[in-house]
């Protein structure tokens, strides 16, 4: 299930993807999006690499023994994935002119797991 190892492969793979999608934004898409589309794009990789990084340090610094650190990190798991990667499909859908509006209910369920993960973290906390 959930574990240190995990939480760090994922936080790490996040990063990894952050850099490239955040390469690949500044450099092939510059040209091929709107100022807003590019924005937008940026946006997801910008929270993507801000949740890499916690998860990282999640998982040096907890053990996830217990049931809402487990949540905690899946909420996040989830969250950067629905959140980041819906923003990403949505923008390059509409630059080719086939948005898929369908992935819009996404990002705020991807952004609501994020703020869940985030009260757990002040659950954890406190």
């Amino acid at each position: 299930m959930v574990s240190s190892e995990m939480v760090q492969f994922f936080g790490a793979l996040y990063g990894l993807l952050a850099v490239i999608f955040g390469a690949f934004g500044a450099h092939s898409l510059k040209k091929k999006l709107t100022p807003e589309q590019l924005q937008s794009f940026e946006t997801g990789v910008k929270y993507q690499m801000y949740h890499a990084i916690l998860l990282v340090s999640l998982g040096f610094f907890l053990e996830f023994n217990g049931a809402w650190q487990k949540y905690m990190a899946l909420c996040f798991i989830l969250g950067i994935f629905l959140f980041s990667f819906s923003i990403y499909a949505l923008v390059l859908s509409a630059s080719s002119g086939k948005k898929l509006k369908l992935l819009g209910p996404i990002t705020p369920l991807g952004g609501l797991l994020l703020v869940l993960g985030w009260s757990l973290l002040l659950f954890q906390v406190l």
